[in-house]
């Protein structure tokens, strides 16, 4: 039977990869099979947030997606059942605002000039406009997630649980109405939570018109002590960064115990004499040089002094004070405890209607309440010559102007204003339509966090938050001044508030279901308030519960009076944060699910979420369920341009997501995503947009991902295709028992060491939600470790020919590194690693599983972890990195060899450990031998300073000390801290353990040396280069230019393609050293590159390819492909000139010659390189070298042919005994069908295998392998031509035993096999030239 090959492709292509990996996943249904595999296990739950997908997903989905995808992949590995519900956020203030501008309308047409049935209709399509994009990038990324069966927040079922949800926060008394002081935004025309308003973002950077104003104090018996005389203009001034309040003002809020004077000045515009009141401590804020000049100044009073005080209204346009609290009185000085003096003027400008410490302290004072300003963001009507003007930009209006700035110019021009100027502050915006929001009075309902806040505020500390500060400080802070939650949302596409009241607010009811609201509306018929019930005899899904239909629905109350139902609807972020239950349909369906899906193990979404999703899921979670709505959670941070901007279209710094995947592959990205930063900080995504002269992009690239792509991805990719390579050609299927460890070399213990303690790190980083951590310890072990050490250390065994022990330790543990790599990454880079784990199993069948995915993580083996194995090449790595770093730092090339490593040691355990691995550091840095020094020999001087960033933490105020006495450390100090760690440093009586890592040592260069420090150890190198090093680093930079020609030319070399390389070499170095590097040329190239000529001319005639120059020497060359016709006949013209020189005439003695110089040429040359490269590679070259010698007999006998002497020389008769002459082997059907079989004839083991049965000799005592076979061969010069055939020597043989003797025989025989090759040639040849003769 035939063996299996491992999967081999050419080039790395990721998003064709993509494709062909998800076409595997339908086929196999890999996702489902994910959860069926673990039912019956322990769960792990998780909650997908649900997106909006009214808008097309960003690259930022793709960072926010990968972080769920990758824990719920990793909690599979480890066995577990994970259901992963997708989810749709299909209401709220964005899909309305779309639809508005879509129609081109606002909301104040929504009734007039399009009915809410056709809005809410439009809404509904739109809340899925791009779904199928979504659902694509799901597809395309990875994403696991089901949204076969998501949940839908329009629909009914949904909102059936939102509503029985509220019907227990209403039942526990958590849900009120009140009139108060919210955030509003007039560009949405809807009242904000607070937790909308503390989005990131939300507060801009904004530069206002400031004004202090002048508040006219009435004189009275209370004021009179402030009146030096009735006639004195006394005022109040309060500051204001929003002078459109002013208009609203009804009362002045001074601090109780804080100290005021009374100033007296002149007004700063009207020059006017004035006397002002402000808080003491800020007089010099606004009085002084260049600014207002004090003419006297009073002793101080208490602001409690002030209270009652009456003043005249700042600006008078006629409007009435309304009632507030019934209370409508106005123009009075109040005491408040939110008075400061940080600012301001230590009096604060009081309107009840926009602010909601202003409402506060009015309701207390019986103060009422001017709201001059509508919903709309516009003064009234009666507001004078400020009327119908916005207090903001609400409409984009280019033609806009600053009320602000002609409100304060009003009250210059009335002397009324004592300062105004530009004052840069932050606003809160709007989250959804970036436009200023106002806090306004509203008629709102709530719901009363602030009764449960110790108890959220106590579950929030068993949470595990990622990163922990969001946890303990921006959430914990928010949780610990936590405001009641206004649920109403003033608009018409959401989830209708279900509460119904009488008209005269004396009865109300909530609803918690549709059975309920079905009861309801039959009672209403009944009583005649309703005429026939809308919903009757529909399904649930059929039951639209949106606007404007629930508004025709009206209800009995329990006294018989009519109930209409409130107009608001309540918040979307309720929507999102009530999916734990209203996924299930909780309680009218799935309680047992719901039961076993709650709370979440783990969430994740971006940091604009902590008072957003993950703020409202508490709340629900807490309030109702007194439990977390999650157990951990994953915040992770924005993604931002590559100058740290954050992402938006109207920058055009954003990205296409499909831009992004088709271009790079979606293993690329999410590596990228997850490795280059840990999650929860800003990510500043490497992306760079080429644009021509008009600014059109016309292509788009990422170094960041490349790299990745090309460092990561690709170097494991070519691990593979290596492995897959070399096991093919072997036959390497894994059906081996494995060799025990211990049977194996040392490098195949550490790697496997190193691969059962990353396992053990990465399983552990994974199971602590830190990403970054595993993806970069799978990065650096597979670039750094496995390719770049293991593999390059270890290709000649991969590549020699012979099958043993050795070959096949070295396929079992490569094996194993990949397959565990490919699963360990798996969570992150699902594709990939499915590639190669389903490659890798087709063949072995370690795994009875279609996929990595639904594998388990590796088992670590602690038997198999070697600690001091893994340091011990780690200082053979670190030692080497050292040295070919100063190298580098010399710009001297590994090629050129140096003659000495010198390495102080610091105890012979450290000594021990080096020397075991001398002969690597020695192959690796190119240098002839590695010397140990002791650290007492004054050969390397190190100086020391402290690491300022770690010990002054530790140190604080005695830094300054201790960095003078560290400086000052002796050698034997310094070897003292590397020895042990640590040094115990005396400051004031004190000790203080000071630890290496918290010094920095640098070794100073000695003469004729480079010296190099890392963690402890010290390496110093001989930089000297000798005449006979030099030479050698010569022939090593030519060797490697010819071979670099090989691999990149056009003309696309194979590995068994023979050249001929010409070299013009200048040198002004003396003759013996010429001759010497030319010898050492020829030597090395003819061994290392398959050149069967290297020739040395005096001037080159074609344009180089081989260019090499230094100080002294210049080297040109040229390299050409060589024929076998061209070879022969090139070999023929130096045979016959050599001949004609000694006075030869050319005949068949001729000829016989030539053909035996041939041979024996090709024979050495062929020895010497398989002497250097024994593997299966060099092989290759022998046998096809050979078969080389067959087409150059045909062209020989051609040659002959031609001249026409065939009859002479190769008659037919002769042909026919020659044939004849062959041994019976070579007539037998069974090898003739063998041949036709096996036409590849250069497999020699198969044919070893083949002849030795034939002739009756056990294979099992052939000693010989493909080195032997070459050795046999080649080491007798005496093999000759008989009849033009090989003919081998019988009796020359030093081999005594029977195997010897055995291995001789099949030797034999291998010839007249190759003989027999060539006899057919022949023959072939010469009947086609007989043809063309006749």
């Amino acid at each position: 039977m035939e063996k299996k090959q491992y999967r081999e492709v050419k080039q790395l292509n990721l998003p064709q990869l993509d494709q062909e990996v998800l076409q595997h996943w339908r086929e196999k249904k890999i996702f489902d099979q994910s959860m069926s595999s673990r039912e019956g296990q322990e769960t792990f739950v998780f909650f997908e947030g649900p997106p909006s997908v009214n808008a097309m997903p960003g690259i930022h989905h793709v960072m926010a997606r990968t972080i769920k995808d990758t824990f719920c992949r990793y909690q599979t590995l480890k066995n577990k059942l994970v259901y992963r519900k997708g989810g749709w956020d299909t209401h709220g203030l964005p899909i309305e605002l779309n639809v508005e501008k879509r129609l081109g309308i606002t909301k104040e047409d929504i009734g007039t000039k399009i009915s809410l049935e056709d809005f809410n209709t439009t809404c509904r399509k739109d809340a899925l406009t791009y779904i199928d994009a979504w659902n694509q990038l799901t597809e395309q990324m990875g994403y696991w997630v089901d949204m076969l069966n998501p949940y839908v927040t329009f629909h009914t079922d949904y909102i059936e649980t939102l509503w029985h949800l509220l019907q227990k926060i209403y039942d526990k008394g958590y849900l009120y109405k009140s009139y108060k002081i919210q955030p509003y935004s007039p560009a949405a025309g809807t009242g904000l939570s607070t937790h909308e308003l503390n989005q990131p973002g939300c507060y801009k950077e904004v530069t206002d018109t400031s004004a202090v104003a002048m508040f006219k104090l009435k004189h009275s018996p209370e004021s009179a002590f402030l009146f030096d005389d009735a006639a004195e203009d006394v005022r109040f001034l309060a500051w204001t960064t929003t002078p459109w309040t002013l208009p609203s003002n009804t009362a002045l809020t001074v601090g109780g115990n804080i100290a005021y004077v009374k100033i007296k000045t002149n007004n700063p515009y009207t020059h006017a004499a004035v006397s002002v009141i402000l808080a003491k401590t800020l007089v010099n804020n606004w009085f002084g040089e260049k600014k207002a000049t004090i003419l006297s100044q009073s002793e101080a009073f208490v602001g409690s002094a002030l209270a009652g005080l009456r003043y005249e209204q700042l600006l008078d346009f006629g409007n009435e004070v309304q009632p507030l609290n019934d209370q409508n009185d106005a123009f009075r000085v109040l005491v408040g405890d939110f008075v400061t003096t940080e600012d301001g003027t230590g009096i604060v400008h009081t309107a009840p209607a926009f602010g909601a410490d202003d409402m506060k302290v009015a309701r207390a004072n019986g103060i009422g309440i001017l709201t001059l300003v509508d919903k709309q963001g516009k003064f009234i009507d009666t507001v004078g010559e400020f009327s119908g003007r916005y207090v903001k930009d609400y409409k984009n209006d280019p033609n806009y102007v600053n009320v602000d700035i002609d409100i304060a110019v009003h009250l210059k021009q009335t002397g009324k204003a004592f300062n105004v100027q530009k004052y840069v502050h932050n606003y809160p915006h709007c989250w959804r339509t970036d436009k200023p929001v106002l806090y306004y009075p509203l008629d709102s309902w709530f719901i009363r966090v602030t009764a449960v806040k110790d108890r959220l505020v106590e579950l929030n500390k068993t949470i595990n938050w990622k990163p922990e500060h969001t946890g303990t400080g921006r959430f914990g802070n928010w949780l610990e001044n936590v405001q009641d939650w206004n649920l109403s949302r003033s608009r018409f596409w959401g989830v209708p508030l279900p509460i119904w009241r009488t008209e005269d607010d004396t009865e109300e009811v909530c609803v918690g279901s549709v059975e309920q609201l079905l009861t309801g509306i039959e009672q209403a018929i009944a009583k005649g308030y309703m005429t026939e019930n809308p919903y009757a005899n529909k399904q649930l899904s059929e039951i639209d519960l949106h606007r404007p239909y629930i508004d025709k629905v009206v209800l009995v109350s329990p006294s018989g009076k009519p109930m209409y139902r409130e107009p608001d609807l309540i918040d979307g972020w309720f929507d999102s944060g009530a999916m734990p239950y209203a996924q299930w349909h909780y309680p009218f369906e799935n309680k047992d699910i719901f039961a076993q899906n709650f709370p979440a193990d783990f969430i994740a979404e971006g940091v604009d979420q902590t008072r957003g999703w993950f703020y409202t899921l508490h709340v629900l979670a807490g309030m109702l369920f007194n439990n977390v709505a999650y157990k951990a959670v994953v915040s992770n941070g924005l993604v931002l341009d590559a100058k740290g901007v954050k992402m938006s279209k109207r920058l055009g710094n954003g990205i296409d997501p499909f831009l992004a995947l088709n271009k790079y592959g979606t293993d690329a990205v999410r590596w990228y995503m997850l490795s280059n930063a840990n999650p929860w900080d800003d990510l500043r995504f490497s992306w760079t947009k080429v644009r021509n002269e008009a600014g059109e992009v016309t292509s788009e690239y990422s170094t960041g991902i490349e790299e990745v792509r090309n460092k990561f991805l690709g170097t494991l990719y070519n691990t593979y295709s290596f492995f897959a390579l070399y096991a093919n050609i072997d036959g390497f299927d894994y059906s081996e028992a494995d060799i025990p460890m211990e049977e194996r070399p040392e490098i195949d213990r550490w790697i496997i060491s190193f691969l059962n303690s990353l396992t053990k790190e990465v399983d552990a980083a994974f199971a602590d939600y830190d990403a970054t951590r595993a993806a970069r310890l799978i990065q650096t072990f597979v670039t750094d470790h496995l390719s770049n050490w293991y593999v390059r250390l270890c290709r000649r065994r991969f590549w020699k020919g012979e099958q043993g022990k050795d070959k096949t330790a070295a396929y079992q543990t490569l094996y194993q590194c990949l397959e565990w790599v490919s699963i360990l990454m798996s969570p992150i880079a699902p594709f990939i690693s499915d590639f190669v784990f389903r490659h890798l199993n087709e063949v072995s069948g370690r795994h009875s599983v279609d996929s990595v995915h639904l594998s388990l993580i590796p088992t670590v083996n602690e038997q198999h972890i070697d600690k001091a194995l893994e340091e011990r090449m780690a200082l053979a790595q670190n030692i080497s990195s050292m040295v070919l770093a100063l190298r580098k730092r010399i710009d001297m090339k590994v090629r050129q060899p140096l003659q000495k490593i010198l390495v102080p040691i610091l105890n012979p355990a450290q000594k021990g450990q080096i020397e075991r691995v001398k002969d690597l550091i020695l192959s690796e840095t190119n240098v002839k031998e590695l010397e140990y020094v002791s650290d007492t020999s004054g050969i390397v001087t190190k100086s020391i300073k402290p690491d300022f960033k770690k010990l002054g933490k530790k140190l604080g105020a005695k830094m300054k000390a201790a960095s003078e006495k560290i400086a000052q450390f002796s050698q034997e100090d310094i070897r003292q801290i590397e020895r042990n760690g640590t040094y115990d440093l005396s400051l004031d009586g004190e000790t203080y353990p000071i630890l290496l890592d918290e010094v920095l040592i640098h070794s100073e260069d000695i003469k004729g040396w480079m010296v190099n420090s890392q963690d402890g150890i010290t390496v110093a190198l001989d930089v000297q280069v000798t005449p006979e090093l030099e030479q050698e680093g010569i022939v090593r930079e030519v060797v490697y230019r010819i071979q670099n020609h090989r691999k990149s030319s056009d003309e696309k070399y194979s590995t068994t393609d023979a050249i001929k390389v010409t070299l013009q070499i200048e040198s002004n170095k003396d003759e013996k050293w010429f001759e010497k590097l030319k010898k050492q040329l020829k030597d090395r190239i003819e061994v290392e590159t398959l050149a069967d000529w290297v020739i040395f001319k005096k001037q080159l005639s074609k344009n180089d390819v081989i260019d090499y120059k230094d100080d002294f020497t210049a080297i040109r060359g040229n390299i050409e492909k060589v024929s076998n016709l061209i070879l022969f006949n090139d070999l023929d013209t130096k045979v016959n000139a050599i001949l004609s020189r000694k006075g030869i005439t050319p005949s068949k003695k001729y000829i016989n010659f030539s053909i035996k110089y041939f041979l024996e040429l090709r024979a050495e040359q062929t020895y010497n390189r398989s002497k250097l490269n024994r593997g299966t590679v060099g092989v290759y070259r022998y046998m096809t070298s050979i078969s080389n010698l067959v087409i150059a007999y045909d062209n020989l006998l051609i040659a002959i042919l031609q001249d026409g002497n065939r009859d002479e020389y190769f008659s037919k008769d002769e042909r026919l005994k020659q044939a004849k002459a062959i041994l019976p082997i070579t007539k037998s059907q069974k090898f003739a069908d063998y041949l036709n079989k096996h036409d590849d004839y250069i497999n020699i083991s198969n044919t070893i295998e083949f002849i030795s049965t034939e002739i009756g000799i056990n294979p099992k005592s052939i000693t010989i392998d493909d080195y032997s076979i070459i050795k046999l061969m080649f080491d007798m010069k005496d093999f000759h031509i008989e009849g033009g055939v090989i003919v081998f020597p019988e009796n020359k043989s030093s081999q005594k035993s029977k195997d010897a003797q055995n291995s001789r025989t099949v030797m034999k025989y291998m010839v007249e096999y190759l003989n027999y090759v060539i006899i057919n040639t022949w023959s072939y040849y010469l009947n086609k030239l007989q043809t063309r003769n006749s």
